[in-house]
């Protein structure tokens, strides 16, 4: 059996990256002798189609199941169809995420992606409401925070946006997942705390 993480950096210690599709590596790891291969995401700067394409890739590599912050529906779906097990909402290093997982801890199998499409892409040079690094206050030409849940447009309808009851349902959307991301925050924190004591 093989698990494939979603990494930040090519190794055991390496954290969870948030985003499956746009990841930097996938550390594929059997859990039983902890043996692992790192491979590099070469659709992390895709400007469409990150997810299928990275879902496609991890699943030639015959995992069982992806452990990851979280999965947008286009990767989630082609990773279904290939019968892989999807499992978000995962944090901390890598080898401690397999660690818990071959352990029957709580992950349980998403039903679900549990984020919305292009998630992780930021949008443009980082641009957007005030998180923007750099010159320029709210119209920052920094990099966006990646593991951040992405703006989610409020406009009325017409083509390309959102109805204001599709809006309510994206703000409920991102409620959530910022209660999620929150989670994982604090979460990491008390084991960096405790790791430090």
């Amino acid at each position: 059996m093989k698990i494939a993480v979603s990494a930040s950096s090519p190794d055991l210690e390496s954290p969870v990256d948030p985003r499956f599709g746009r990841c930097p590596y996938y550390v594929i790891i059997d859990p039983k002798s902890m043996d692992f291969e790192a491979v590099e995401n070469p659709h992390v700067g895709a400007s469409s189609g990150a997810g299928i394409q990275a879902a496609q890739l991890v699943a030639q590599k015959n995992v069982e199941a992806v452990l990851t912050g979280s999965c947008g529906p286009n990767a989630f779906q082609t990773l279904k169809a290939a019968g892989v097990k999807v499992i978000v909402g995962v944090t901390g290093t890598v080898s401690e995420a397999v660690r818990k997982y071959a352990s029957g801890a709580d992950y349980r199998e998403a039903i679900g992606p549990d984020v919305p499409a292009h998630y992780g892409m930021g949008r443009g040079a980082g641009i957007g409401r005030g998180r923007g690094r750099g010159m320029g206050g709210s119209q920052g030409m920094g990099l966006r925070d990646p593991s951040f849940p992405p703006d989610w447009p409020s406009q009325g309808p017409g083509p390309g946006r959102m109805s204001p009851e599709e809006d309510l349902e994206g703000l409920k959307k991102q409620a959530q997942d910022l209660r999620r991301h929150m989670d994982r925050v604090s979460e990491r924190i008390a084991a960096l705390e405790k790791k430090k004591k």
